[in-house]
């Protein structure tokens, strides 16, 4: 009985292999975009103490019905916080929109929801600008970096959440 169990398990190694080779096995594919994503880039991957880079973040409905309501928060990475030496703080915040950036407020890690404007809708995307400025008296040779989660709220009266959704990370070097 032993070896029939045996035969039957080797026949379907050989028949999951040989699909395999010829293209017929079902291929991985990859993830669908979920309702919301949240996307970050820097204009710098370096800058010094003294320095500021900009952080942005992008936000983007692949829903079919608009972002009424957006909750997000944004902390530093754990290797970030066993820095000490590393001072920084944010200190500007920009909306972009068809007539050019308009101002924001709440930087940091409270709600940074509000400062994507008003309803998102379906295919488009709102980006925050944070301006990330590095005190001149930070350490050096370390790097900053931040995680965030968000919420958003659709005019179907669904949500969706994410995260953690981590920046690129900014070195700071010695001048």
């Amino acid at each position: 009985m032993r070896s029939t169990q045996m035969r039957r398990i080797g026949l379907a190694g050989v028949f999951a292999l040989v699909l395999a080779l010829f293209g017929l096995a079902p291929g991985a594919s990859a993830a669908e975009a979920g309702p919301a994503d949240l996307t970050f880039t820097t204009d710098s991957a370096t800058t010094t103490p003294g320095g500021t880079v900009n952080l942005s973040m992008t936000l983007t409905n692949n829903n079919t019905y608009d972002i009424w309501f957006i909750h997000q928060t944004i902390e530093p990475t754990w290797l970030t916080t066993q820095r000490p030496d590393l001072k920084y703080s944010f200190t500007g915040c920009s909306l972009a929109t068809a007539t050019g950036s308009v101002p924001c407020s709440g930087t940091g890690p409270a709600n940074l929801g509000s400062n994507y404007g008003a309803t998102i809708p379906p295919g488009q995307s709102r980006t925050v600008t944070l301006t990330l400025q590095v005190a001149a008296d930070s350490g050096c040779n370390g790097n900053i970096g931040f995680y965030s989660y968000f919420y958003a709220e659709f005019s179907d009266s669904t949500s969706t959440s994410g995260g953690p959704v981590y920046t690129p990370e900014t070195r700071v070097v010695c001048a």
